[in-house]
């Protein structure tokens, strides 16, 4: 469980209690809303997003409250007497509907509904955009480095680069995303991630000798000998010194596990000591790379035939490079019943109305085909319509399909099982597999449908239209 979870009712921007206190004393906090969560536009230029931080959201979400202390600073801050008396004993209630954890998910279709009362879905609206813009970032960028390592081994390196705190749940998104190990001794403990590491050249440059240092740690960890090997010379001394230790291990009864390089020509230094591991009769130890890697530095050392076993990656994951942020909104789309929409110059920006559901639709070979947005109270459509060109359509009568949204959060409950980030990948992968090729590019990937059903387009028009009229009056 993640402990970052006490006190939640701060961990909001300001302008939500104002809001709610406007909520309040204009009498609406009984008005019940519908908010939906959803993204624009894929990060890293890909074709796809990873849905995650769900179940970290949903925690938060049970425990939002305001203690004495929270009361006596907003009461600093000029809120009024009637509304903290209100916040005193405010729980958060809503029922939520979510995508699966895990879920690979496309711009514009809604993956978090949340509906309940005005106040209570407006004062969640920064830490659930908080939360899920920022595992779902990382987490794509985890898939998208398995993508391209394929089976080899992946740890996530990234704490000390990471951004404060942050670095705490971009370890749990970097393993739903497809890392097999961290190095974050904290988020290992709090979600049941598997732990790496060796040591840093500070260990090295603390003996006189490199041999030394070597002998020093696999007598220690005869078991998990792992050797960081370019702190002075890769080829002429880290790599013959790490034999050396190597040997003198097989002949105690253990074998070393690999050797790690963190700097120089990865792909020239990782095939020079192949060769020399090899011809010294160690095929088993593996060659474990770091050093500012990323999807595209891998996937050039492919390419170069690069021998290497595994990696470690840290900055370039965790911080998200190159997209900086996930464009994630949260917006209301139903007020007491009625259906409400934002308009916008921008025609991409009018966001659609009422309370909707997702459905998937699969191919002859189940793999992923288009998904389609309807209202909730629609059983099926025969057409999924681009939403703004309307003579652009997809049948999708006579193809499989699931709903994607379920249940997971009621009256302040969670609904669903907590599953560590290692299962939520098993998730992913089966999922991913189902993904065209196509979508998985790194450059101009195939742009996946997304469709809207005919009775939803007509809603928001027939709002459009009545508000146009408004505003000519």
């Amino acid at each position: 469980m993640d402990t970052l979870t006490e006190n939640t009712g701060l961990y909001t921007d300001y302008y939500e209690l104002t809001m709610a206190q406007g909520y309040f004393l204009s009498s609406k906090e009984n008005e019940q809303t519908v908010f939906d969560y959803y993204y624009r536009t894929n990060p890293y230029e890909g074709g796809y997003l990873i849905f995650a931080g769900l179940q970290d959201l949903l925690q938060i979400l049970k425990n939002f409250s305001y203690s004495k202390e929270n009361i006596e600073f907003l009461k600093k801050t000029g809120l009024k007497d009637e509304f903290l008396e209100y916040l005193k004993d405010f729980k958060f209630t809503a029922t939520v509907y979510s995508m699966k954890e895990g879920e690979i998910v496309f711009p514009n279709e809604p993956l978090v509904r949340v509906e309940g009362n005005i106040i209570e879905a407006q004062l969640i609206e920064t830490l659930l955009l908080n939360y899920l813009n920022f595992q779902s970032l990382i987490a794509t960028k985890a898939c998208r480095i398995r993508n391209v390592i394929g089976d080899k081994d992946f740890a996530d390196f990234g704490l000390r680069r990471a951004q404060g705190l942050g670095g705490i749940h971009a370890s749990r998104a970097a393993v739903i995303g497809g890392a097999n190990t961290t190095s974050n001794v904290y988020s290992a403990f709090n979600y049941e991630i598997p732990l790496t590491g060796t040591q840093a050249h500070a260990w090295i440059q603390s003996f006189d000798y490199e041999l030394e240092a070597f002998r020093r740690y696999a007598e220690i960890n005869p078991d998990s000998t792992v050797l960081l090997v370019d702190t002075y010379n890769t080829l002429k001394s880290g790599v013959p010194n790490a034999i050396i230790v190597a040997k003198e291990l097989e002949a105690k009864g253990y074998k070393m596990i690999g050797i790690r390089l963190d700097s120089g020509d990865l792909a020239y230094l990782s095939k020079k000591a192949r060769k020399m591991l090899n011809e010294s009769g160690l095929e088993y130890v593996k060659i474990i790379a770091s050093n500012q890697l990323n999807e595209y530095v891998i996937k050039s050392l492919n390419d170069q035939g690069a021998q290497i076993d595994g990696y470690g990656i840290g900055t370039e994951l965790v911080t998200g490079k190159d997209a900086g942020a996930l464009d994630g909104v949260y917006k209301l789309v139903q007020n007491n019943g009625i259906p409400r929409l934002k308009i916008s110059e921008n025609i991409e920006k009018i966001t659609m109305p009422g309370k909707k559901k997702v459905i998937r639709y699969f191919d002859e070979d189940g793999m992923f085909f288009r998904d389609g947005i309807l209202l909730e109270n629609e059983e099926s459509t025969n057409r999924l319509f681009h939403p703004f060109h309307s003579h652009k359509h997809t049948y999708v009568t006579d193809y499989k399909c699931e709903e994607l949204m379920s249940k997971v959060m009621e009256n302040g409950e969670i609904l669903i099982e907590n599953q560590s980030p290692v299962e939520i990948n098993a998730y992913v992968r089966k999922r991913f597999a189902q993904l065209p090729d196509g979508h998985k590019r790194f450059i101009s990937p195939h742009i996946y449908k997304v469709g809207f059903s005919e009775n939803i387009l007509s809603v928001r028009d027939h709002i459009l239209m009545d508000l146009r009229s408004k505003i000519r009056e």
